[in-house]
């Protein structure tokens, strides 16, 4: 063949879809879809009978897992809509720097500090407050389609 070595460029993920597709008939409340290119919280399903043109449709209320928005969707119950993996993740807080990130740490041992604080006032309060008093604290992480947000808080007790 050639005696050439070729050179390739990474581009960071290995290829993971961020969503899967899912029979919109089959999407149930408390289910995840994406609308609009968010991942969503399903809650709401209404579907429609079919009608003089064919499809029955089910229209979809869902709240942006991140932002808190509520968004709407209507989708023929036969179609197929895109679904995001989201994970739920569990890690203990270490530290928490002025800039408003955070140190958190992974089950492995290792330290992740690329997280901001969450943007809602009352979990921001509980975890600067317990974090203050020198609890230890376990905060859960949501992550979906390349974007992370703690959105949950345990305390485990006194250090």
């Amino acid at each position: 063949m050639s005696d050439e070595e070729h050179q390739f460029e990474s581009k960071a993920d290995a290829g993971a879809s961020k969503t899967y597709p899912q029979q919109a008939g089959t999407i149930r409340k408390n289910g995840y879809i994406v609308i609009k290119g968010r991942p969503c919280k399903v809650v709401e399903v209404s579907t429609s009978k079919t009608g003089k043109h064919g499809h029955a449709k089910c229209h979809f209320v869902a709240i942006d897992i991140f932002t808190g928005k509520k968004l709407e969707d209507i989708v023929p119950s036969s179609h197929n809509c895109d679904v995001p993996h989201v994970n739920r993740t569990d890690y203990q807080l270490i530290d928490i720097s002025e800039d408003g990130f955070v140190s958190l740490l992974t089950d492995n041992g290792n330290t992740k500090d690329d997280l901001r604080l969450p943007t809602d006032d009352n979990l921001l309060s509980q975890i600067k407050d317990g974090f203050a008093e020198g609890k230890d604290l376990v905060v859960s992480v949501m992550s979906a389609m390349g974007e992370e947000q703690i959105n949950a808080l345990k305390d485990i007790g006194p250090k």
